[in-house]
């Protein structure tokens, strides 16, 4: 599994100073869980926080605030891929090829087993599993071939494929890719044929519906 969609790197920068909300680090966990270059991506952005740390003018009233330091850590991020770095060791499941297995960092939320999980009906294809700890973290499956209603997001959305696939204006996303959204993407997921999509997605706000039929249901799917 070659993950072709990868985490945002503010994502990772906030991954890396355990600034994200629980229910999307859960995510984020999920996808580096299956994708090294990710996990390395957390290495270099790890890396480069300590040596701006390091560097530091030491009068407190020269020290950058909290937004600058991350924006010079971005833009040092992005240039990071000429400098050696380590890669984060991955996440060791000995079970992980079990094609029943879920990832690792879902098994505290979901449980271990894909078909000991308990769907619930949403709408006509799509069914959803809402984590006890947190209702803004879910599993959702999708039949195959479903159009979603058209949508946006109110805030952000981190969607982890685990299982089929779907298409829409982003590209093709398969197992092992991440849709790290924010507040200016509308899109319409098309799921394939064939295998039902399942998907793990952290929700910051409720979507937002563009149709009218898909906003009179909203509160029916409490998305």
């Amino acid at each position: 599994m070659s993950p072709r969609h990868h985490l945002d790197p503010s994502t990772l920068v906030s991954f890396a100073a355990g600034a994200l909300p629980p229910e999307v680090n859960v995510v984020v966990a999920t996808h580096l869980d299956g994708c090294a270059t990710c996990r390395k991506r957390i290495a270099d952005a790890e890396r480069i926080g300590g040596a701006l740390v390091e560097h530091q003018q030491p009068a407190a009233a020269r020290l950058p605030n909290a937004a600058q330091l991350r924006e010079r850590m971005l833009a040092r991020l992005d240039s990071a891929t000429d400098v050696p770095a380590r890669a984060a060791p991955p996440v060791v499941d000995v079970d992980r090829h079990d094609p029943d297995r879920l990832p690792a960092p879902l098994h505290p939320y979901f449980g271990t087993s894909y078909r000991a999980l308990r769907w619930r009906w949403m709408s006509p294809g799509v069914h959803c599993i809402r984590s006890p700890q947190s209702a803004n973290l879910l599993l959702l499956k999708i039949a195959p071939g479903k159009s979603m209603p058209l949508h946006s997001h109110g805030a952000s959305e981190v969607t982890q494929i685990l299982q089929g696939a779907y298409d829409d204006a982003l590209g093709h996303f398969a197992p092992g890719d991440v849709a790290d959204l924010d507040s200016d993407i509308e899109h319409q997921p098309v799921t394939t044929p064939g295998t039902a999509c399942i998907c793990v997605s952290a929700l910051d706000a409720p979507l937002e519906f563009r149709g009218w039929i898909a906003r009179k249901l909203q509160p029916l799917f409490k998305l």
